[in-house]
């Protein structure tokens, strides 16, 4: 029998971060029972598979309105595609419906989940030993994980409790480069972040966007919750505000529709010249990466979503008025959760204004081992702040999760949080 060393293996296969979230896992199977405030998921309320069928169908009637014979309308759903998609110009529409971001159709990739399209961006822009990418810290596992598969190194960006501060960023890029390394590109989550729950403020994106160009960087935008805002005040996306080209959008159906149709996109409509100056667009250049990854995105997949959008009018923040309420609620009853069960214990926490997700600073160390023992003794399951940072950090502090519960379990589940740490307080 053949015997590998783990130590020969790959980096990314013994990660720390990845063998906490599978730690995490592992606990959520063994306390099935136990009230999960980590779940990051949207609520299994809003799906149906007879959906599926629905929006494959509204897909299949607007390729045949659109003059497509039989044998051609099989083809976009049942053959290889190309590579960077069929729907490309349909999430065009919706950008600039939704997000008044206007790029050519042909700008848009359409990828497998947007986890595939942030290891398209990170492989197509970090070419050498010395390029390394920013990113807000704490930051989502999946940035950084991707990034460790790839063998680009992380560089953090410590975030305030209002976001990245622009001046903040630009002495990381220029220590970077005393260094000697090339930064090439700066990940934020610019609308309720994961895990921190902050949102920035316009002024702050526009900084942003200033010192990507004083400091020659493209920023990677994820934005899967701007549109769960607790009230309906424009936040403008970086890409809105680009006009230079420095933001990449990286996008994802998975919150908007539903996580299984596994669709994500990028809009890289930067200029790419080529030594024998041929110009072309960045989308375009990155498709012989995505033709290595997964050939094309998953036609069928993208008839589902492309079925939404056609649905919706292309406007996905209409399709989603009943979700955005949901989340709203949700995430009132956990401010209210917290002022009822947590005042008074030294806990403090942060006041989103939109998404998923809140942090809490408590008075005990919130490691791995208080986890299990918080779902075995007190049936409440949440995540470790100490999984979204790099180099330490968060070992007092708790992301929550309110998207997929009901009110009432929420109250309970902080009522049950609050309790486990009023008994291992010092």
């Amino acid at each position: 029998m053949v015997e590998l060393a783990r130590e020969a293996l790959h980096v990314s296969v013994t990660d720390p971060v990845a063998a906490s979230m599978n730690f995490l896992n592992e606990v959520a199977g063994r306390f099935p029972d136990a009230i999960s405030l980590a779940a990051g998921r949207p609520s299994d309320e809003f799906y149906a598979v007879e959906d599926v069928e629905r929006y494959l169908a509204a897909y299949v009637a607007h390729l045949r309105g659109q003059g497509l014979a039989e044998m051609r309308v099989r083809q976009a759903l049942l053959q290889y595609g190309r590579t960077n998609g069929q729907i490309g110009g349909m999430i065009a529409r919706m950008l600039e419906t939704d997000e008044d971001i206007r790029v050519p159709d042909d700008a848009v990739m359409v990828t497998s989940g947007c986890q595939e399209a942030m290891i398209i961006a990170l492989r197509g822009l970090c070419a050498g030993p010395a390029d390394v990418v920013l990113a807000a810290e704490p930051c989502y596992v999946g940035l950084t994980g991707a990034a460790r598969v790839l063998g680009v190194p992380v560089i953090p960006v410590p975030e305030t409790g209002q976001g990245l501060r622009p001046e903040t960023v630009a002495q990381a890029a220029r220590t970077a480069r005393a260094a000697g390394r090339r930064p090439r590109a700066l990940y934020v989550v610019s609308n309720f972040a994961n895990p921190s729950g902050v949102s920035l403020s316009e002024d702050v994106r526009r900084g942003l966007i200033e010192v990507a160009a004083d400091e020659d960087l493209l920023i990677l935008e994820d934005d899967p919750y701007g549109l769960f805002g607790l009230d309906d005040r424009p936040r403008p996306a970086l890409k809105a505000l680009d006009t230079d080209q420095r933001v990449i959008y990286l996008g994802s159906f998975a919150k908007s529709v539903f996580p299984g149709a596994r669709v994500g996109f990028l809009v890289a409509d930067q200029v790419v010249v080529g030594t024998d100056a041929q110009r072309s667009l960045l989308a375009d250049e990155l498709s012989t990466v995505k033709s290595m990854i997964t050939v094309n995105t998953a036609p069928i997949a993208q008839a589902v979503i492309g079925g939404v959008l056609v649905s919706c009018g292309f406007s996905l923040r209409a399709a989603n008025r009943e979700k955005t309420a949901f989340y709203r609620r949700n995430l009132h009853a956990l401010m209210a959760a917290l002022e009822r069960h947590c005042g008074g214990q030294e806990i403090s926490w942060n006041s989103p204004s939109g998404g998923f997700f809140a942090v809490l600073h408590v008075p005990v160390r919130a490691d791995e081992k208080l986890l299990e023992r918080s779902a075995r003794d007190y049936g409440v399951l949440w995540t470790p702040m100490s999984f979204f940072y790099l180099d330490g950090g968060g070992r007092q502090s708790i992301r929550l999760s309110c998207s997929s519960l009901r009110p009432g379990q929420i109250d309970e589940g902080v009522r049950r949080l609050s309790a486990l740490i009023a008994d291992v307080r010092p």
